[in-house]
């Protein structure tokens, strides 16, 4: 089962039914069904939400990589693969601080 703070490699499905494309994701919240994950991505951060991981490799991810915490998405843990690592305490730190400090509502 998928727990916070882990990296796993999830079928992301695609708006308009086309075939889901396996991408590694973020765990914030994990149910008995669901998981709520952010995307993960190689593409340098383009905006404020986007943390960059220090610690990548030891997360199990192949390239430096980036969190897109305005990426957000609910899974079923079915569409989950294989897990890949857990960020790093100074990653998680750095995470909930650009999540404290950049998500807000805007209703």
């Amino acid at each position: 089962m998928v727990q916070p703070g882990e990296i796993w490699l999830a079928d992301i499905p695609f708006t308009g039914g086309s075939a889901p494309k396996l991408r590694p994701v973020l765990a914030l919240w994990a149910g008995a069904a669901d998981a709520i994950v952010v995307a993960v991505t190689s593409i340098p951060p383009r905006t404020a939400t986007d943390v960059p991981l220090r610690d990548w490799a030891a997360a199990g991810l192949r390239v430096p990589s980036s969190v897109r915490l305005a990426r957000l998405d609910a899974l079923e843990q079915t569409l989950f693969r294989r897990k890949l690592g857990v960020v790093s305490p100074a990653d998680a730190i750095r995470l909930r601080q650009v999540w404290a400090d950049k998500m807000q509502l805007k209703f």
